[in-house]
């Protein structure tokens, strides 16, 4: 028990003495999942309305594997963009299998199918009166699909930020594909990995409280999102 209080103490000292280490991995963790977010959300929502106001054979059978895939394993995830990217992969020649870059498309791939999923499921929820509201006051296509994103907006948001969260949190697939490299590929999960592995328990406790900041971050902005709308 007295090793948890002084592992807790130390690690709030590190936090609060801004141990520049520490910091550093957060910060690459954040600027990792921020730009895995934003990308995937400018996929995903396109492909989320055009299933949605489009009908096609096999429409069902996709949106069902879209939900499957929510559960997706982050370690199969890693295996997969690990065989795109290796030395002898169909992607090999981009040399970016242990960069930032490769953690970022691994990312993309894990919350895709959530983003499309939850805006699939926020646009066919919408009441059909308001579609046709849009379409009777003479929008075109463009208006039409901005408007219809004005409506379900705050879905969308809370959809975005529970990606966010799930993107951050993984651990499978940044090892595989990032090698948590220290100061290049290294983020809050695969470090406290790490560092609890080596017997650095303050260190990876610092780093854990800060993940936990985050996560209560996360869900603060849903929450204010859920009451916004």
């Amino acid at each position: 028990m007295n090793e948890i209080i002084d592992g807790f103490i130390t690690a709030v000292i590190l936090i609060v003495t801004l141990d520049p280490e520490v910091y550093e991995i957060a910060f690459r963790s954040i600027y990792i999942t921020l730009t895995a977010t934003i990308i995937a959300s400018v996929i995903s929502i396109p492909i989320a309305m055009y299933l949605a106001f489009h009908d096609f054979r096999g429409k069902m059978s996709l949106v069902n594997l879209i939900h499957t895939l929510y559960a997706l394993p982050t370690v199969l995830i890693g295996l997969l963009v690990f065989l795109l990217l290796s030395r002898k992969g169909p992607l090999g020649f981009f040399g970016l299998l242990f960069t930032p870059g490769a953690m970022i498309i691994g990312q993309v791939i894990l919350i895709i199918p959530i983003l499309v999923g939850l805006t699939y499921s926020a646009l066919t929820s919408l009441d059909p009166v308001v579609k046709d509201t849009i379409i009777s006051l003479g929008a075109d296509y463009l208006q039409f699909v901005m408007s219809i994103l004005r409506e379900v907006r705050f879905v969308i948001y809370a959809a975005i930020a529970m990606a966010f969260g799930r993107a951050i949190s993984e651990v499978g697939a940044a090892i595989i594909i990032g090698g948590n490299i220290k100061g290049s590929t290294r983020v809050l999960t695969t470090a406290i990995s790490l560092e609890t592995s080596m017997g650095n328990i303050e260190f990876s406790m610092a780093l854990g409280i800060i993940l936990l900041f985050i996560a209560l971050i996360v869900n603060f902005v849903m929450t204010a999102i859920r009451r916004g709308g």
